[in-house]
């Protein structure tokens, strides 16, 4: 396993390779059941800038950053259709919401392989690797905004 886990993330891990297949699979619509709904102001967006392609199921990404400069994710995906996406974006959100971007770049590359096969479902990482990098995608723009923002007289 990555040493670059985030706390949260790396506890999480640690409870899903303790259980057996059943209480996995209990716990992961536990976790999707966790995923924030969407806010109203969200839903006039156009969702094209937001969604992610590479996944099977509809996502769409929304990443707000703060005053504080911190960083907050919100997810629209159907958590009833597609459990594991939802379960799998809450534990990353658990971690780098309300964080500084930073945090979420410091995600490693293993990160969803180490997720996935933590809570024994394989199969799924490319989609899911994908949401990670547009998580982070935006969260270097963020860095990158920050940057020209204090560079400004």
């Amino acid at each position: 396993m990555s040493t670059a886990l985030p706390p949260t993330i790396a506890r999480t891990l640690d409870r899903f390779r303790a259980m057996d297949r059943e209480t996995r699979m209990q716990a992961l619509l536990s976790h999707a059941k966790k995923l924030e709904p969407l806010p109203e102001r969200f839903a006039a967006l156009d969702r094209e800038a937001f969604t992610v392609p590479e996944c099977q199921t509809r996502v769409d990404l929304f990443p707000e950053r703060q005053a504080d400069g911190t960083m907050h994710f919100w997810a629209d995906v159907n958590a009833r259709q597609s459990p594991t996406v939802a379960a799998v974006l809450s534990i990353t959100f658990s971690a780098v919401n309300d964080q500084p971007p930073e945090v979420a770049l410091a995600l490693p590359p293993d990160f969803v392989r180490t997720l996935m096969e933590s809570i024994g479902l394989g199969a799924r990482e490319a989609g899911l690797s994908a949401m990670v990098r547009r998580i982070q995608r935006h969260a270097a723009d963020a860095v990158a905004q920050q940057a020209t923002q204090q560079a400004a007289p």
